[in-house]
């Protein structure tokens, strides 16, 4: 029987490529992104063409009110997403994010009886958030392990992050070979209503960085 995979999908970069990756293993694809009160939806538009586009048995998108704490720029309207890299844990950090993501990936993993959980973090070329970490992973899959049914009965659950020890140019290069259309992804932290990136923050540095170092056009659809 092909195992099951439970793919964390933002509609970004990232996100697509560990989606590819884990079909290229075998693995029989659920997706799950969020709206989680971010200042727009269009990488869940995104998310959504592309768990279309790579026939994942479900999609779901899960709705979170994480804007009701607020707490980020990517949250909180009267934080304004910064142009320049400063020092620091960036004001793009949102909250306990990735640990409230993996939480309901988790439970929906339990009810789907899938022991394999993907997320695209990544440690290399990232902004400094602490829960992109393999140490913060790490310690999520021991608590998976422990506070599940299915852990306590002896399965094992694994978070998979292919990603972690890759450069963007790396992920780039990886994604390209199986076949992956970038353009259909959106990573900017202001992209507007038609999927726009802005070009100047730091989702949109990283990510032209990225395509620049790998050696290949930039297929991303710029403001200006």
């Amino acid at each position: 029987m092909q195992k099951k995979a439970l793919i964390l999908l933002s509609g970004g970069l990232d996100s697509i490529t560990t989606l590819a990756l884990a079909q290229q293993q075998g693995f029989q694809c659920y997706t799950l992104s969020f709206n989680y009160g971010q200042r727009h939806n269009a990488e869940l538009v995104a998310a959504q063409k592309i768990a279309t586009h790579y026939g994942v048995v479900e999609h779901k998108i899960v709705k979170l009110g994480l804007d009701a704490i607020g707490g980020s720029a990517l949250t909180d309207e009267h934080i304004a997403v910064p142009q320049t890299l400063g020092a620091g844990i960036p004001v793009t950090y949102v909250p306990a994010r990735n640990t409230i993501f993996l939480s309901f990936a988790l439970g929906w993993a339990e009810v789907l009886q899938c022991h394999d959980i993907f997320i695209g973090v990544n440690a290399v070329d990232y902004s400094g958030y602490p829960d992109c970490r393999p140490e913060f992973i790490q310690a999520f899959q021991t608590l998976a392990n422990l506070a599940t049914k299915v852990g306590v009965e002896g399965e094992v659950i694994k978070i998979h992050t292919p990603l972690i020890s890759l450069s963007k140019a790396q992920i780039i290069q990886q994604g390209l070979a199986l076949g992956v259309d970038y353009a259909q992804t959106v990573s900017c932290y202001s992209a507007d209503a038609e999927g726009r990136a802005c070009g100047t923050c730091d989702a949109c540095r990283l990510r032209k960085i990225g395509f620049h170092d790998a050696g290949v056009s930039d297929p991303t659809r710029y403001q200006v």
